[in-house]
């Protein structure tokens, strides 16, 4: 599983990028960010905390939790 740097979210199937800067143009679940499609405006960011595809959302599911993923890159 691979994590969404825009959210945080560890669920996606692929590497947002590979070595060569290609995006994956997969979607992430949880803020609806797609790689290499929105990349410039940021598409639906968080979108407000709500999930992009609600049946994918863990049962017990926290957003801050999940922030702290992106805290662990830098």
């Amino acid at each position: 599983m691979h994590m969404c740097p825009v959210c945080g979210y560890i669920g996606l199937n692929e590497q947002t990028y590979d070595d060569n800067g290609c995006a994956s143009y997969e979607i992430c679940s949880c803020c609806g960010f797609e790689f290499g499609f929105v990349d410039n405006d940021q598409g639906k960011t968080l979108n407000g905390g709500l999930w992009s595809n609600e049946k994918k959302k863990p049962e017990k599911w926290n957003l801050k939790e999940q922030l702290k993923n992106i805290e662990k890159l830098g």
